[in-house]
Formats: structure tokens, sequence, C-alpha cells
């Protein structure tokens, strides 16, 4: 017998739009921004130190927009406080990974808060304390997301072990890009700005002091750091891709309209060739790695292509039927 849905296809109604999409895309861009801050002074890579400034105020940054993609998302947005309410004992559901998620909502930007002052004001010791223990909370933040969609059995897209690891190593992609390009912009517009020089510069030598310069040289070391993890993303996706094709009839007609299909200039357009190979090649190329002017370039295409990815990921893997056996 034929499964049902193959006789009466189930009309599609995509309970997530474009808002839980970046959501999902502001917490990954958080969670990188907080592992790449905790470089120098978890990890011990010293010449990152100014990065690390950098991306500790990106990540409560980022998150602190996220959950509002979320409440706006709830039509009636004074309904979010609902999704404290009930998630404390006796109503806390511990099946229910996005029970575990609206805590670390909570936990997550507080730590991150509190990091950021110890690494502002001086203080490394507990800075390191709070950064090994924002590692994990980070991790767990953008890592549930990626849970919370491969749980769901109905959904050929979602519903792979690979969906947690291919959240956050995208995560850290988008990550290292918004990294580059703030560093970059901070150089040039504020750091060396000579408009700020001549009518604040007592706020500009007070901006300096917190924000030091990031050298080019390290701008490159974060390019290369890029490459690393452009190439493990097109891994996992590459991985992915693969099992879906040979696995049931159903992922394969899912995976064929990512390569063929409606979502296919999303997906090897936009997220494949503008946002992971044209940076590839920008950021490998001898004579355009060094130039800022590609950095920023292929940087941006890094950050379009993962918004793509998580665009795809969400609308597309809502797509097809549910099948009913």
């Amino acid at each position: 017998m034929e499964p049902l849905m193959k006789i009466h296809p189930l009309p599609i109604d995509y309970a997530w739009g474009v808002l839980p999409a970046i959501y999902f895309y502001l917490t990954g861009l958080s969670a990188a921004s907080f592992v790449i801050s905790t470089l120098a002074n978890v990890f011990g890579m010293v010449k990152f130190k100014a990065v690390g400034r950098i991306g500790a105020v990106l990540a409560p940054l980022c998150l602190t927009l996220a959950p509002l993609t979320l409440i706006t998302d709830l039509e009636s947005p004074a309904r979010f406080w609902y999704l404290i309410r009930y998630n404390f004992f006796p109503f806390f559901n511990p099946t229910s990974p996005m029970a575990f998620g609206t805590w670390l909502l909570m936990i997550y930007p507080l730590e991150a808060i509190i990091y950021a002052y110890f690494l502002f004001t001086g203080d490394q010791k507990k800075a390191k304390i709070f950064g090994i223990i924002g590692i994990p909370l980070a991790i767990s933040v953008h890592g549930y997301t990626g849970f919370v969609l491969a749980v769901v059995p109905g959904k050929h897209l979602w519903n792979t072990a690979l969906m947690p690891f291919l959240f956050l190593i995208s995560a850290m992609v988008s990550g290292y890009a918004l990294v580059i390009l703030a560093s970059i912009a901070k150089e040039k517009y504020i750091s060396n700005s000579k408009w700020l020089k001549e009518r604040y510069p007592q706020h500009l030598r007070l901006f300096n002091y917190h924000f030091p310069t990031v050298e080019k040289d390290v701008i490159s070391d974060l390019t290369k750091h890029l490459i690393g993890f452009i190439v493990l993303d097109l891994f996992l996706i590459f991985c992915d891709v693969i099992v879906m094709l040979v696995a049931t009839e159903e992922s394969y007609h899912t995976v064929m309209s990512l390569l063929t299909g409606k979502f296919a200039p999303l997906f090897l357009g936009i997220e494949m060739f503008l946002g992971a190979f044209i940076p590839l090649f920008i950021l490998s190329y001898h004579r355009t790695k060094a130039i800022q002017t590609w950095q920023v370039m292929a940087s941006v295409l890094v950050l379009a292509g993962i918004m793509a990815m998580r665009y795809i990921v969400i609308i597309g893997g809502q797509s097809f039927p549910v099948q009913l056996l």
C-alpha cells in the first residue's frame, strides 16, 4: 500500500517564516562572536586580543536582537511572557528542546555581559573563567536550534543528525565574517577617522584605549580561520546531500529541490557559489587575499550565503507535505 501523501497530499502550512530564520541567523552570529572573543584569553592566542573585545560586544548585541524577531513573529508580542512563565517549575517540560532553549536565552546573555565587563575592566582572570563558562553556553544556544529541527521526523530536510553541526559550523563561518567586517570598519571609520580626531579627540582616545588597533596581519589570520570553517561547512553539506540522495524516495525529492528545483537559485547560486566558492577564491588567491577591499567583499558574501542557508532550511524544510504511513 502506497503512502497516503502520494494519493492525497496535505496542504503545506508554513508555521515558521522569515523571522525565525533571522532568529537562527542572529543566534549563530552571537555564539560565534563569543567563541572568537575567547581566542586570546581562553585559548592563549594573544595576537587576537584586540579582536576579542570586538567579539565580546557583538555577542550580546546580536543576541539582544535575536529574541525580538520571535516576539514580532508571535503577532501578539505580549505573549512572549508565556515562554518564560511556563518554563518554571511545575510547568517546565524536560522533554522539550525549546524549554531548554528558553533557559539558555535567559542565562547566556547575562553571562556574555559579565564576561565583557571583566574583559574591558582588565580582570583577565575572571574574564577567562567566564569565557570558559560561556563557550558551552554559546554553543548550546545555537546548537539547540539545529537540534529542534533535527528531531522533527516528518521533515526530511531537517531530520538529520548533522543538522546541529551544520548550524554550528555555518555559525562560525558567519561569525568570522562579521568580526572581520567589524574590525576593518573600526580601523577605517572610527580609529583612524580624521573627522573624529578633529572634533572628538578625547572620546576617540578613550575608544581606542578600550578597542586597541587590529593589525592587518591579525585580520589576515582571521581570514585563514574563515577559510577552514568554510571548507568544513562545505564538507558537511556534501555529506548531508549525498546521504539524502540515496536514503529514501522522499528525501531524494527533497534534496533535488535544492539542486534542480525552486530552491536551486538560493542553494546553488547564493549559498554555494556566492556565499562559499567565491569567498574561498578571494581569500585564497595571492593577489586578493591580503587586500582589505576584497576581504570585505568576501565577508559580505559569506554573511549573505549563511543567511540564505538559514532561509532554505527553515522555509525549504516546510515546503514538502509530511508523509503519513
